[in-house]
């Protein structure tokens, strides 16, 4: 079995040492949805819910939120980003949204992309409370991460 390496020997969690891996490109994406009642959707695409555009605030609250993800996470570490980009798509009965987060760095950057994702989702939630007591957040998770050795 593989040993948790946020565990030092003693058990404690600890930052894992990064510091000898060599820089990659790296870049991670991952999903989640919304659902959303008719009404709410068509509240959203006829610009009418009370807060504001709903998904141009989730959009900059997602892009945020993955700038923050070593503040919120307490074993993450603080990577440099090159892009954060989230897609927030109306689907038949909600909204899904994908955060596509690059870096070019020592370890990976999925946590972002995750945060990315999850804090849109709880944006568009936030936003449509008043309207919509039956959303539901579901399936967020990675779809995939990649890395190029020696950049």
């Amino acid at each position: 079995m593989k040993r948790l390496i946020h565990l030092d020997d003693e058990g404690k969690a600890q930052m894992v040492d990064v510091s000898a891996k060599p820089m990659s490109a790296r870049t991670a994406v991952a999903k989640g949805k919304i659902k959303l009642q008719r009404r709410t959707l068509d509240l959203i695409g006829k610009d009418q819910i009370a807060k504001g555009n709903v998904f141009a605030t989730a959009r900059l609250a997602g892009i945020q939120a993955a700038k923050q993800t070593a503040h919120l996470i307490p074993l993450c570490h603080a990577i440099p980003l090159g892009e954060v980009k989230i897609d927030i798509v109306a689907t038949r009965d909600g909204a899904e949204v994908t955060c596509t987060a690059r870096t070019v760095a020592q370890t990976g950057v999925e946590m972002e992309a995750l945060t990315g994702v999850a804090l849109a989702l709880l944006t568009i939630y936030d936003m449509c409370k008043a309207v919509d007591k039956k959303m539901q957040i579901a399936d967020v998770r990675l779809i995939r991460k990649t890395k190029s050795e020696n950049r």
